[in-house]
Order: structure tokens, then C-alpha cells, then sequence
């Protein structure tokens, strides 16, 4: 097996700088830095200002996450302030490697 690292390609869609809009932003880079460090790229889509992007990847709600890379394609709409609901959602860890300590 290969140790090649995959940039991690992730699409951030919003309607415009709403508090929940802000928060999915601010939740989806932590997240980010603490299990992907240096290994991944956000690209955030306002659709206010670009509605036709909404069509290619069937966004209906928003805030919605959108794993582009790696394949398969992943989303999750909300917030994202559930970090293991996230991470478990993008597949970043397993549902058996999380352990929950509520």
C-alpha cells in the first residue's frame, strides 16, 4: 500500500453570512486542522452570488458540506456542530474508532 496523502476536497455551500452559515465555516475548519492538517482544501460557495453551482451538486439546504475528494461523494447539511456526527459523516473516522464520552 501507498502512504501517498490525498488532499481532502471539500465544498462549503452558504446563503450568504448568516449566524449558521458562519458557524458551519468556523466548525468545518477546526475540525479540519485537528484530523486533516495540511491535507485538505475548502472551497466555499456563496450562493447568493453564484446560484446556478447550487444544480451540480443537488443542493436543496443550506449550509450543506460536500465531499468532493475523496470519492464517494459525501454531504452533510447543518451547522456542523456535531464534530462526531461530522467526522463519522465524512468518513474521517469510523463509527468504531469514535468513542463518545457524553
Amino acid at each position: 500500500m501507498g502512504t501517498t496523502e490525498q488532499t481532502w476536497e471539500l465544498r462549503l455551500y452558504i446563503a450568504g453570512k448568516t449566524p449558521k452559515s458562519v458557524s458551519a465555516l468556523s466548525n468545518l475548519k477546526k475540525y479540519c486542522e485537528e484530523h486533516l492538517h495540511g491535507k485538505y482544501k475548502i472551497e466555499v460557495i456563496d450562493l447568493l452570488e453564484k446560484p446556478q453551482l447550487a444544480e451540480g451538486d443537488q443542493i436543496f439546504a443550506v449550509p450543506t458540506l460536500v465531499r468532493k475528494v475523496p470519492v464517494p461523494i459525501r454531504k452533510i447539511i447543518g451547522d456542523l456542530s456535531n464534530e462526531e456526527k461530522v467526522l463519522v459523516g465524512l468518513n474521517i473516522i469510523s463509527v468504531k474508532s469514535s468513542v463518545d464520552v457524553k
